[in-house]
Protein backbone atom coordinates (compact mmCIF):
# COMPACT_ATOMS: atom_id res chain seq x y z
CA UNK A 1 0.00 0.00 0.00
CA UNK A 2 1.24 3.32 -1.07
CA UNK A 3 1.69 5.52 2.04
CA UNK A 4 -0.11 8.96 1.62
CA UNK A 5 2.11 11.86 0.98
CA UNK A 6 1.27 15.15 2.56
CA UNK A 7 1.11 18.34 -0.45
CA UNK A 8 3.75 20.65 -0.29
CA UNK A 9 2.84 24.39 -0.42
CA UNK A 10 5.08 26.52 -2.69
CA UNK A 11 7.50 28.80 -0.51
CA UNK A 12 6.06 31.77 -2.04
CA UNK A 13 2.31 30.32 -1.74
CA UNK A 14 3.76 29.53 2.42
CA UNK A 15 5.12 33.19 2.78
CA UNK A 16 1.91 35.03 1.42
CA UNK A 17 -0.17 32.49 3.75
CA UNK A 18 2.02 33.74 6.45
CA UNK A 19 1.91 37.38 6.21
CA UNK A 20 -1.86 37.30 5.52
CA UNK A 21 -2.56 34.85 8.10
CA UNK A 22 -0.14 35.27 10.81
CA UNK A 23 -0.27 32.82 13.83
CA UNK A 24 0.65 36.09 16.51
CA UNK A 25 0.01 39.71 16.52
CA UNK A 26 2.48 41.53 13.78
CA UNK A 27 2.70 44.84 12.49
CA UNK A 28 0.46 44.12 9.72
CA UNK A 29 -2.45 43.37 12.37
CA UNK A 30 -2.05 46.42 14.18
CA UNK A 31 -2.02 47.94 11.03
CA UNK A 32 -5.13 46.64 10.03
CA UNK A 33 -6.94 47.06 13.13
CA UNK A 34 -6.19 50.53 13.35
CA UNK A 35 -7.43 50.69 9.59
CA UNK A 36 -10.65 49.51 10.69
CA UNK A 37 -11.82 51.54 13.35
CA UNK A 38 -10.83 54.74 11.26
CA UNK A 39 -13.02 53.19 8.13
CA UNK A 40 -15.83 52.77 10.21
CA UNK A 41 -15.32 56.22 11.59
CA UNK A 42 -14.98 58.05 8.14
CA UNK A 43 -17.89 56.43 6.53
CA UNK A 44 -19.92 58.12 8.78
CA UNK A 45 -18.76 60.92 7.67
CA UNK A 46 -19.17 60.64 4.65
CA UNK A 47 -22.61 58.92 5.35
CA UNK A 48 -23.17 62.60 7.15
CA UNK A 49 -22.11 64.01 3.73
CA UNK A 50 -24.54 62.09 1.77
CA UNK A 51 -27.39 63.42 4.35
CA UNK A 52 -26.48 67.00 4.64
CA UNK A 53 -26.21 67.58 1.25
CA UNK A 54 -29.41 66.07 0.38
CA UNK A 55 -27.88 63.36 -1.99
CA UNK A 56 -29.46 60.37 -0.32
CA UNK A 57 -31.32 59.62 -3.23
CA UNK A 58 -28.29 61.05 -5.47
CA UNK A 59 -28.72 56.93 -6.39
CA UNK A 60 -32.43 56.63 -6.58
CA UNK A 61 -32.44 52.62 -6.21
CA UNK A 62 -30.80 50.08 -4.58
CA UNK A 63 -28.27 47.91 -5.11
CA UNK A 64 -27.85 49.58 -8.49
CA UNK A 65 -27.32 53.23 -8.65
CA UNK A 66 -30.09 53.77 -11.61
CA UNK A 67 -32.42 51.32 -12.80
CA UNK A 68 -29.98 50.75 -15.73
CA UNK A 69 -26.39 51.67 -13.94
CA UNK A 70 -24.59 50.34 -11.06
CA UNK A 71 -22.44 53.27 -11.09
CA UNK A 72 -23.65 57.16 -10.72
CA UNK A 73 -24.08 59.05 -14.72
CA UNK A 74 -23.14 62.35 -15.47
CA UNK A 75 -26.44 63.49 -14.93
CA UNK A 76 -26.88 62.87 -12.08
CA UNK A 77 -24.08 65.75 -10.58
CA UNK A 78 -22.72 66.25 -7.44
CA UNK A 79 -25.61 64.10 -5.71
CA UNK A 80 -24.81 61.12 -7.77
CA UNK A 81 -21.04 61.64 -6.94
CA UNK A 82 -21.63 61.57 -3.19
CA UNK A 83 -23.87 59.07 -2.89
CA UNK A 84 -22.18 56.63 -4.92
CA UNK A 85 -18.75 57.48 -3.33
CA UNK A 86 -20.75 56.28 0.06
CA UNK A 87 -21.06 53.53 -1.45
CA UNK A 88 -18.13 52.52 -2.82
CA UNK A 89 -16.36 53.08 0.57
CA UNK A 90 -18.94 50.21 1.79
CA UNK A 91 -16.62 48.23 -0.19
CA UNK A 92 -13.39 49.42 1.10
CA UNK A 93 -14.44 48.64 4.91
CA UNK A 94 -15.62 44.65 3.58
CA UNK A 95 -12.18 44.79 2.48
CA UNK A 96 -10.53 45.35 5.03
CA UNK A 97 -12.87 43.69 7.34
CA UNK A 98 -11.88 40.49 5.40
CA UNK A 99 -7.98 41.28 5.86
CA UNK A 100 -8.30 41.79 9.83
CA UNK A 101 -10.51 38.29 10.01
CA UNK A 102 -8.04 36.70 8.60
CA UNK A 103 -5.02 38.30 10.16
CA UNK A 104 -6.70 37.36 13.64
CA UNK A 105 -8.06 34.28 12.71
CA UNK A 106 -4.31 32.16 14.03
CA UNK A 107 -3.19 34.94 16.11
CA UNK A 108 -1.61 33.51 19.53
CA UNK A 109 -1.87 33.55 22.59
CA UNK A 110 -5.22 31.70 22.78
CA UNK A 111 -7.89 33.40 24.61
CA UNK A 112 -7.43 36.93 23.28
CA UNK A 113 -11.29 36.83 21.47
CA UNK A 114 -10.24 38.45 18.29
CA UNK A 115 -11.63 36.22 15.66
CA UNK A 116 -15.16 37.26 16.96
CA UNK A 117 -15.36 40.64 17.06
CA UNK A 118 -13.83 40.67 13.79
CA UNK A 119 -16.27 38.36 12.29
CA UNK A 120 -19.27 40.59 13.99
CA UNK A 121 -17.87 43.48 12.01
CA UNK A 122 -17.86 41.73 8.72
CA UNK A 123 -21.69 40.30 9.14
CA UNK A 124 -22.65 44.32 10.32
CA UNK A 125 -21.01 45.80 6.84
CA UNK A 126 -23.35 43.33 5.05
CA UNK A 127 -26.31 43.95 7.58
CA UNK A 128 -25.39 48.17 6.99
CA UNK A 129 -25.24 47.78 3.22
CA UNK A 130 -28.78 46.12 3.07
CA UNK A 131 -30.42 48.77 5.46
CA UNK A 132 -28.86 51.73 3.52
CA UNK A 133 -30.44 50.49 0.58
CA UNK A 134 -34.04 49.78 2.14
CA UNK A 135 -33.06 53.61 3.45
CA UNK A 136 -33.31 54.36 -0.50
CA UNK A 137 -36.21 52.52 -1.39
CA UNK A 138 -38.32 53.79 1.24
CA UNK A 139 -37.15 57.63 0.34
CA UNK A 140 -35.00 57.84 3.32
CA UNK A 141 -37.15 57.16 6.19
CA UNK A 142 -35.84 59.36 9.11
CA UNK A 143 -36.63 56.02 11.53
CA UNK A 144 -34.33 53.84 9.36
CA UNK A 145 -31.67 56.54 8.33
CA UNK A 146 -31.09 56.83 12.86
CA UNK A 147 -31.59 53.10 12.62
CA UNK A 148 -28.25 53.03 9.80
CA UNK A 149 -26.18 55.42 12.08
CA UNK A 150 -26.98 53.53 15.60
CA UNK A 151 -25.70 50.26 13.36
CA UNK A 152 -22.58 52.44 12.20
CA UNK A 153 -22.16 53.01 16.02
CA UNK A 154 -22.18 50.03 17.41
CA UNK A 155 -19.34 48.94 14.52
CA UNK A 156 -17.50 51.51 15.71
CA UNK A 157 -17.88 50.06 19.09
CA UNK A 158 -16.64 46.47 18.03
CA UNK A 159 -13.68 48.07 16.19
CA UNK A 160 -12.29 49.79 19.04
CA UNK A 161 -12.70 46.35 21.24
CA UNK A 162 -10.64 44.84 18.74
CA UNK A 163 -8.28 47.06 18.52
CA UNK A 164 -7.85 47.39 22.27
CA UNK A 165 -6.98 43.38 22.35
CA UNK A 166 -4.79 44.09 19.21
CA UNK A 167 -2.55 46.43 20.88
CA UNK A 168 -2.47 44.60 24.39
CA UNK A 169 -1.77 41.08 22.73
CA UNK A 170 -2.50 39.76 25.81
CA UNK A 171 -5.88 37.18 26.47
CA UNK A 172 -8.81 38.81 27.67
CA UNK A 173 -9.91 38.26 31.37
CA UNK A 174 -12.58 35.17 31.30
CA UNK A 175 -16.49 36.73 31.88
CA UNK A 176 -16.80 36.77 35.71
CA UNK A 177 -13.18 37.38 36.51
CA UNK A 178 -12.83 38.79 39.95
CA UNK A 179 -11.67 42.43 40.08
CA UNK A 180 -10.16 44.12 43.04
CA UNK A 181 -13.90 45.26 44.20
CA UNK A 182 -12.56 47.93 46.76
CA UNK A 183 -10.49 49.81 44.27
CA UNK A 184 -12.03 49.03 40.18
CA UNK A 185 -15.40 47.87 41.46
CA UNK A 186 -16.93 51.47 41.18
CA UNK A 187 -14.14 53.28 38.80
CA UNK A 188 -15.61 50.34 36.35
CA UNK A 189 -19.64 50.71 37.16
CA UNK A 190 -18.80 54.12 36.43
CA UNK A 191 -17.73 53.22 33.06
CA UNK A 192 -20.31 51.02 32.04
CA UNK A 193 -22.75 53.88 33.20
CA UNK A 194 -21.03 56.58 30.72
CA UNK A 195 -21.49 53.95 28.19
CA UNK A 196 -25.13 53.73 28.25
CA UNK A 197 -25.41 57.53 28.94
CA UNK A 198 -23.76 57.64 25.73
CA UNK A 199 -25.76 55.59 23.46
CA UNK A 200 -28.72 57.50 24.60
CA UNK A 201 -27.53 60.99 23.98
CA UNK A 202 -26.87 59.39 20.65
CA UNK A 203 -30.23 58.09 20.59
CA UNK A 204 -31.51 61.07 21.40
CA UNK A 205 -29.72 63.07 18.79
CA UNK A 206 -30.87 60.66 15.89
CA UNK A 207 -34.36 61.37 16.60
CA UNK A 208 -33.22 65.33 16.65
CA UNK A 209 -32.00 64.61 13.71
CA UNK A 210 -34.99 62.99 12.26
CA UNK A 211 -36.92 66.06 13.29
CA UNK A 212 -34.67 68.74 11.31
CA UNK A 213 -33.98 69.92 8.21
CA UNK A 214 -30.71 67.69 7.92
CA UNK A 215 -32.78 64.70 8.47
CA UNK A 216 -32.53 64.30 4.48
CA UNK A 217 -33.27 66.08 1.07
CA UNK A 218 -35.90 68.39 1.04
CA UNK A 219 -38.30 65.87 0.05
CA UNK A 220 -37.54 63.62 2.70
CA UNK A 221 -40.21 62.85 5.68
CA UNK A 222 -39.61 64.02 9.31
CA UNK A 223 -40.13 62.19 12.15
CA UNK A 224 -43.40 64.97 13.29
CA UNK A 225 -41.25 66.20 16.53
CA UNK A 226 -40.46 69.71 16.77
CA UNK A 227 -37.03 70.20 16.22
CA UNK A 228 -36.24 73.21 18.58
CA UNK A 229 -37.71 70.90 21.55
CA UNK A 230 -35.30 68.30 20.35
CA UNK A 231 -32.15 70.14 20.29
CA UNK A 232 -33.15 70.87 23.98
CA UNK A 233 -34.05 67.58 25.15
CA UNK A 234 -31.33 66.40 23.25
CA UNK A 235 -29.07 68.02 26.14
CA UNK A 236 -30.42 66.13 29.14
CA UNK A 237 -29.06 63.04 28.69
CA UNK A 238 -25.58 64.97 27.03
CA UNK A 239 -25.51 66.64 30.73
CA UNK A 240 -25.91 64.01 33.18
CA UNK A 241 -23.07 62.01 30.47
CA UNK A 242 -20.77 65.02 31.31
CA UNK A 243 -21.23 64.90 35.02
CA UNK A 244 -20.37 61.07 34.98
CA UNK A 245 -17.69 61.24 33.14
CA UNK A 246 -16.03 63.93 35.89
CA UNK A 247 -16.98 61.68 38.38
CA UNK A 248 -15.43 58.63 36.85
CA UNK A 249 -12.19 60.56 35.53
CA UNK A 250 -12.11 61.54 39.26
CA UNK A 251 -12.50 58.05 40.58
CA UNK A 252 -10.17 56.50 38.18
CA UNK A 253 -7.43 59.20 38.90
CA UNK A 254 -8.11 58.61 43.08
CA UNK A 255 -8.15 55.19 42.78
CA UNK A 256 -4.54 55.08 40.64
CA UNK A 257 -5.51 52.97 37.78
CA UNK A 258 -3.05 54.69 35.27
CA UNK A 259 -3.84 53.91 31.96
CA UNK A 260 -8.18 54.15 32.31
CA UNK A 261 -7.36 57.39 33.62
CA UNK A 262 -5.60 58.50 30.41
CA UNK A 263 -8.93 57.48 28.02
CA UNK A 264 -10.82 59.36 31.24
CA UNK A 265 -9.25 62.21 30.29
CA UNK A 266 -9.65 61.57 26.37
CA UNK A 267 -13.35 60.83 26.33
CA UNK A 268 -14.18 63.72 28.76
CA UNK A 269 -12.43 66.30 26.03
CA UNK A 270 -14.23 65.02 23.49
CA UNK A 271 -17.66 65.18 25.54
CA UNK A 272 -16.83 68.58 26.03
CA UNK A 273 -15.79 69.04 22.74
CA UNK A 274 -19.36 67.70 21.38
CA UNK A 275 -21.00 69.96 23.76
CA UNK A 276 -19.25 72.91 22.23
CA UNK A 277 -20.16 71.77 18.53
CA UNK A 278 -23.21 71.01 19.61
CA UNK A 279 -24.29 74.34 20.98
CA UNK A 280 -22.35 76.13 18.57
CA UNK A 281 -24.41 74.77 15.48
CA UNK A 282 -27.63 75.24 17.45
CA UNK A 283 -26.88 78.59 17.58
CA UNK A 284 -25.88 79.26 14.02
CA UNK A 285 -28.53 77.28 12.41
CA UNK A 286 -26.73 73.93 11.39
CA UNK A 287 -24.18 74.91 9.27
CA UNK A 288 -22.85 71.36 7.15
CA UNK A 289 -19.30 71.31 8.53
CA UNK A 290 -20.32 71.85 12.13
CA UNK A 291 -22.99 69.00 11.52
CA UNK A 292 -20.33 66.72 10.16
CA UNK A 293 -18.12 67.46 13.03
CA UNK A 294 -21.04 66.42 15.49
CA UNK A 295 -21.85 63.51 14.08
CA UNK A 296 -18.10 62.16 13.60
CA UNK A 297 -17.14 62.91 17.52
CA UNK A 298 -20.43 61.32 18.03
CA UNK A 299 -19.13 58.00 16.67
CA UNK A 300 -15.17 58.55 17.99
CA UNK A 301 -17.00 58.95 21.63
CA UNK A 302 -18.27 55.70 21.53
CA UNK A 303 -14.69 54.26 20.47
CA UNK A 304 -13.41 55.91 23.54
CA UNK A 305 -16.14 54.94 26.01
CA UNK A 306 -16.00 51.25 25.13
CA UNK A 307 -12.03 51.40 25.31
CA UNK A 308 -12.64 52.60 28.73
CA UNK A 309 -14.81 49.84 29.89
CA UNK A 310 -12.21 47.52 28.24
CA UNK A 311 -9.14 49.46 30.01
CA UNK A 312 -10.58 49.57 33.55
CA UNK A 313 -11.64 45.27 33.09
CA UNK A 314 -8.17 44.85 32.67
CA UNK A 315 -6.34 47.05 34.97
CA UNK A 316 -8.84 46.32 37.83
CA UNK A 317 -7.68 42.74 37.97
CA UNK A 318 -6.17 41.56 41.30
CA UNK A 319 -2.25 42.02 41.04
CA UNK A 320 -2.45 44.69 38.70
CA UNK A 321 -0.96 47.95 38.65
Amino acid sequence: MTAQVAPVRPPRAEALRARLMPTSITRYTRFLAWASLVANIAIVGTGGLVRLTGSGLGCPTWPYCTDESLINTPEMGIHGIIEFGNRTLTGVLAIIALLLFLAVLRARPHGMRLAVPAFAIGVLIIVQAIVGGITVLTGLNPDIVGFHFLISGLMVALAAVLLFRVRSGVPVPEVGTRLDVSRAGLVLTLSVVVNVWVWVTVFVGTLTTGSGPHAGDSGSARNGLDPVIMQHVHSWPAYILLACTLAFVVLSAVRGFTATRGVSFWLLGLIFAQAVVGIWQARTGLPIGLVIVHVVLSVTTIAVATTAVATIRREGRPGRV
